[in-house]
């Protein structure tokens, strides 16, 4: 198992824009609204809305911003209802994409992201396509620089559910099952370590390198206008992107 394309793409998104930085406050705080208004106000209670919040704050999402999106969903000042739906094609040379959505209008949501995949030389398929290849599985990645025990992590691994510990160039990553995500992560956070990302991901089992530079521009297109959709929350894909 390698997470070398996810951690690239973290390193993308530490330079984003403040248009982009906005747009990802944006998409948390549908997040949280949809968590509050499942499970309630109280991450204590709610380990959907303390994973969300936990992660919010590896995107650097202000505190007031969390605090006022969880008092404004457990009012009444947000009746948006939305929905999560997940989509499953192929981008350009066959590389496998899932889109996880969170929206408020199904049939915009779905003729954006067809029209998304005709453009680039992809197309959406059935559900089921391509999520065969990929496992669901909680990743956590801590930075080398920040934490350079190596021994000490692998030590403190061994004391809870953690499935794989991955040692990249830069970073540490780590896996869990789904449903021991939350207790490795807050272990770890009990520790004092500070995460790079911390989320329950689609990891694909392998990838696929692009050659052909029209195919790399058009996958690199897809990426790009599917992150600047406010309904995709989350993009993943078993292309290879490391240059």
């Amino acid at each position: 198992m390698s997470g070398h394309s996810k951690w690239k793409n973290i390193m993308h998104k530490k330079e984003k824009s403040d248009a982009q930085k906005a747009s990802i406050f944006t998409k948390i705080g549908r997040e949280i609204t949809q968590a509050v208004k499942e499970g309630g106000p109280d991450p204590a209670s709610n380990s959907k809305l303390k994973d969300i919040i936990a992660k919010a704050k590896t995107n650097n999402v202000p505190n007031d911003n969390i605090e006022r999106v969880i008092k404004k969903a457990a009012g009444d000042g947000d009746n948006t209802q939305y929905e999560e739906i997940t989509y499953e094609g192929y981008g350009p040379a066959g590389i496998a994409v899932i889109v996880e959505t969170l929206t408020d209008n199904r049939n915009r949501t779905a003729g954006d992201l067809r029209h998304y995949f005709d453009k680039y030389g992809g197309n959406l398929g059935q559900t089921g396509s391509v999520n065969w290849m990929f496992s669901k599985k909680g990743v956590i990645v801590i930075s080398k620089e920040e934490y350079d025990d190596e021994e000490k992590l692998m030590e403190e691994l061994m004391e809870v559910e953690a499935e794989d510990f991955v040692i990249e160039e830069n970073v540490y990553e780590i896996y869990t099952a789904p449903e021991n995500f939350s207790s490795v992560r807050e272990y770890l956070e009990g520790k004092g370590y500070e995460f790079l990302s911390a989320e329950v991901e689609q990891v694909p089992s392998n990838y696929i390198t692009l050659t052909n530079e029209d195919q790399i521009k058009n996958m690199n297109k897809l990426l790009e206008v599917l992150e600047d959709n406010d309904d995709v929350q989350n993009t993943y894909h078993n292309w290879n992107d490391e240059e």
